[in-house]
């Protein structure tokens, strides 16, 4: 069967089973991640991701570990935050939302203990057909901690964007996804951001996307902007489609991306995360349409929640991905 022209997907992280939170073990991370990928094939989705089930720490439950999982493994991080380096991190105002910094800049940086193969090769052994992975953005990551080392933001940046290239290349995934939910609200930052998220991409071999948020701290917005100050920025992007968060943003948001170059497929955010509502399929299918009247018929080629599921319970994210799935195939006339 030849694939529908507008592809179903998940973001990245979905709700951990209450039982691999009980007891985890490396065996249960394996059946539970192959209990994600049967759910979002069962619901018809195609292109599932793993859930990000190994990602999870009770220690930092606002952001399920996009940001700890990685800074915590890498070399010349430390995770050990004293009250004067509490405080120096405070002041950043850009990072009011977070308490103190994911971890201390000690030294050069390295993968130390990052292995993202083991954590792809995983998902590639119970996914059951092509699957999505993810990865966080350096400049995301970099907003996150105090440097004491590089001296300025831009080296400890790249020396990150270094990192997760060499991470990277060669990973079993059909596309991988790169996140980054705090240049929304940075505009200004978009061509550092771009250096780095590029350095990433480009050590792709496959399908490469970015996802975009305004931010998801323990399941709210900590970030104000549009999608129209962020133009310049997404067209010089070396990614192959879009994932931007839509669901509940202003219709004008939509004009915006009329405009970004053609080159680059969409991605459409049609499933509100933030909230229990399951969608409709009838809502989904009105809200491909909405989008395609302003972007241009074909210019939609995936439908997506707005952002990962880990903060919804599984009876609410299971019933919204099947709704994904089913208000595609309305609007495509299945």
């Amino acid at each position: 069967m030849s694939a529908p022209d507008i592809l179903t997907t998940t973001v990245g992280s979905y709700p951990v089973p209450d039982w691999l939170a009980a007891m985890p073990s490396e065996q249960a991370i394996i059946d539970a991640t192959r209990v994600i990928f049967d759910t979002q094939r069962q619901a018809g989705v195609d292109l599932p991701t793993d859930g990000e089930l190994y990602r999870f720490d009770i220690n930092h439950p606002d952001t399920n570990g996009m940001i700890d999982y990685f800074v915590g493994s890498m070399g010349g991080i430390s995770t050990e935050v004293g009250r004067s380096d509490g405080e120096t991190f405070r002041k950043k105002a850009e990072m009011g939302w977070r308490a103190k910094p994911a971890g201390i800049v000690v030294g050069p940086l390295g993968e130390g203990s990052l292995n993202l193969l083991v954590d792809c090769l995983r998902a590639s052994q119970v996914a059951g057909g092509e699957f999505k992975f993810t990865v966080t953005s350096p400049y995301m990551l970099a907003r996150t901690l105090l440097d004491k080392h590089y001296g300025d933001f831009h080296s400890l940046m790249m020396a990150i964007a270094d990192v997760l290239a060499e991470q990277v290349r060669g990973l079993p995934c059909q596309v991988l996804q790169v996140d980054e939910a705090n240049i929304p609200g940075n505009p200004e930052d978009g061509p550092l951001a771009a250096e780095a998220i590029n350095r990433v991409l480009d050590a792709v071999d496959g399908t490469t996307a970015v996802h975009f948020c305004f931010g998801n701290y323990g399941g709210q917005s900590v970030q104000k902007g549009s999608w129209k100050a962020l133009l310049e920025f997404l067209d010089s992007l070396h990614a192959d489609h879009l994932v931007l968060e839509l669901a509940h943003r202003p219709d004008d948001d939509l004009d915006a991306l009329a405009e970004i170059d053609t080159r680059i497929q969409l991605g459409l955010g049609v499933i509100n995360i933030k909230v229990n509502h399951i969608e409709t399929p009838e809502e989904v299918a009105a809200a491909i349409e909405a989008a395609e009247a302003k972007v241009g018929s074909g210019r939609v080629k995936y439908v997506h929640p707005d952002c990962g599921f880990w903060m919804l319970k599984r009876s609410v994210a299971d019933r919204k991905i099947e709704a994904l799935v089913k208000g595609r195939d309305l609007f495509l006339g299945k």
